[in-house]
């Protein structure tokens, strides 16, 4: 992606109002259009209407778990090559395996630092120009 092609649109599910709107906040604020939603089912739905440029995902959620709804993004066509995030509170090692196997692109616990999480959007518009968060 070049400058003029950089991240705009961003997807955030999150079951909890609260997280949704920290994040809604933290990535408007960053220059980024938001939309939210608060299940697994209407995230996926939501990702194949809109298409948007990267999308940050919980793992608990209620409908349908966000391990699922990532794999059934990789299946699609549509959503296959959109960067995923899974920002979740669940902290094991085989939980990030198993992000990790399900196709995320980069996996974030709670509670987590919104500097971090800007910088790997900024990554993802530019990987030579950004380096990855430390």
């Amino acid at each position: 992606m070049t400058a003029q092609e950089a991240i705009r649109t961003v997807l955030v599910a999150d079951d909890d109002p609260d997280i949704r709107g920290v994040l809604a906040m933290i990535l408007e604020l960053g220059g980024y259009e938001v939309t939210v939603a608060d299940n697994g089912g209407s995230a996926g739905e939501l990702a194949l209407a809109l298409l948007p440029d990267v999308i940050v995902l919980d793992v608990m959620m209620p409908v349908s778990d966000g391990f699922s709804v990532l794999r059934e993004l990789r299946q699609d066509e549509r959503t296959a090559a959109i960067p995923i995030v899974l920002l979740t509170a669940k902290a094991s090692d085989q939980d990030a395996w198993d992000g990790w196997q399900a196709g995320a692109t980069y996996y974030m616990t709670k509670p987590f630092d919104p500097d971090h999480l800007l910088r790997f959007l900024d990554y993802l518009s530019d990987p030579e120009g950004c380096p990855l968060p430390s």
